[in-house]
């Protein structure tokens, strides 16, 4: 009995499984879509996102289609006042983005909000000029390529603090 050789799995893509998983998840919460939590910030702002977290998306359990779900919101103490005066706008930012009425009214939870992480400032790629100085600095490489990479590393060095 000839034993076949095994074939390699093709690698899947992490964010395909990581998608499905972080889905189901979310699905348990009531929010059918991930946008909600993933994109709060774009969806309601940065100034509003700061301070507020969607916890969960409740649907009633009538097969009204005219029914609407309750989006909870955790708010930081006393932000919950703003949020509240604030609520036909976020309710209308939220509908807009998804494009339909999906929630129609917010239960404020006021409670800790997890801090968000900004996303690092991208870096300004060296001018020309600047990699052309530092690479007279260098001295003499065999390779010109690795020269330009090491005078182009120099440069994003020294941009960053370094001496």
């Amino acid at each position: 009995m000839a034993v076949s050789p095994k074939r390699p799995r093709n690698a899947a893509v992490l964010a395909d499984l990581v998608g499905r998983t972080v889905g189901d998840a979310f699905k348990r919460q009531g929010f059918a879509a991930v946008e909600i939590v993933t994109h709060w910030a774009d969806i309601v702002g940065e100034d509003l996102a700061r301070r507020s977290e969607p916890i969960k998306l409740s649907w009633p359990r009538r097969e009204d289609p005219d029914s609407v779900g309750i989006l909870q919101v955790r708010v930081e103490g006393a932000y919950a006042l703003e949020i509240q005066h604030m609520q036909p706008v976020i309710i209308e930012r939220v509908n807009r983005y998804f494009g339909w009425r999906c929630v129609g009214r917010l239960a404020i939870k006021q409670g800790p909000v997890a801090p968000r992480r900004k996303q690092p400032a991208l870096r300004k790629e060296p001018s020309a000029a600047e990699i052309e100085k530092a690479r007279a600095a260098l001295g003499d490489f065999e390779d010109p390529a690795l020269a330009q990479s090491v005078a182009k590393l120099g440069v994003l060095i020294k941009d960053r603090g370094g001496k």
